[in-house]
């Protein structure tokens, strides 16, 4: 992987150390990006560089919500590679399964703060630091539970709603120089989705017309095309990634 001529282009990948995060991550080292990574569990995120090639990966641990951590991630990025060109929020949580009727609101407001207010943080950071005056693109990991209602992941699915319109509204106001999409993922196969398949898989995967889960790899082609020139004329844009799933009107 290392071998790759370097592009030339960097990107800001947020909860990077494994699942969705390190698919994207690893997407764009393989076509030779320079790349820094975050995550919460500085022992997870080491062993992510080392494994993504540490020439040219570097990792910056912490909560996604903290903004002395976006600060130092965007300035490390700056520091180290001199530019940033492609941001990824990915950094999300759901700890809560369960009605809404029941949801403890500060449980909701937490999931908000990681989910949608550190992914305009980050943005805008980058804005500031690099994409305003020399252009770029950002992608925002939304979900399929952001665009239908999902059972028992109601806080989950409404911050990824919330993730859907903020890229359509950073996209409108960052034009023309930096497009902004998000994509909409199913049920992908890591440890964060877990619980909506573990031990179940073959049930869970039997309403993809596809015939199966999502694997990270999946989400980080699709990072890749909507940062490359390929994709030069979408901006605003919520491409969604589902096996299918949604021919079935369904989400797993």
């Amino acid at each position: 992987m290392t071998s790759v001529e370097l592009s030339g282009k960097v990107a800001l990948v947020t909860g990077a150390s494994r699942g969705i995060g390190y698919g994207v991550a690893e997407a764009f080292v393989a076509r030779g990006d320079r790349v820094c990574v975050t995550g919460r569990n500085e022992d997870a995120l080491k062993e992510a560089v080392d494994r993504l090639g540490a020439d040219r990966v570097i990792g910056i641990a912490g909560k996604a919500h903290d903004e002395t951590h976006q600060a130092a991630a965007v300035e490390r990025v700056m520091e180290t590679f001199g530019r940033v060109d492609y941001l990824v929020n990915n950094a999300g949580t759901n700890p809560v399964f369960g009605p809404m009727a029941d949801l403890d609101l500060g449980v909701a407001r937490k999931v908000f703060e990681t989910n949608v207010i550190s992914a305009l943080g980050f943005a805008q950071r980058t804005w500031h630091a690099w994409q305003k005056e020399n252009g770029g693109a950002i992608v925002n990991i939304a979900s399929v539970a952001g665009i239908a209602p999902s059972p028992f992941i109601g806080a989950y699915g409404v911050s990824k709603a919330a993730m859907i319109n903020l890229t359509a509204q950073l996209a409108h106001e960052f034009a023309p120089g930096v497009r902004v999409n998000a994509i909409a993922p199913a049920v992908v196969k890591t440890k964060f989705a877990a619980a909506l398949y573990e031990g179940r898989e073959a049930e869970a995967a039997a309403g993809y017309p596809l015939g199966r889960l999502g694997v990270p790899s999946d989400i980080g082609g699709a990072a890749a095309f909507l940062t490359s020139d390929q994709s030069d004329w979408i901006t605003g844009q919520t491409l969604v990634v589902d096996g299918g799933v949604f021919l079935n009107a369904g989400i797993g």
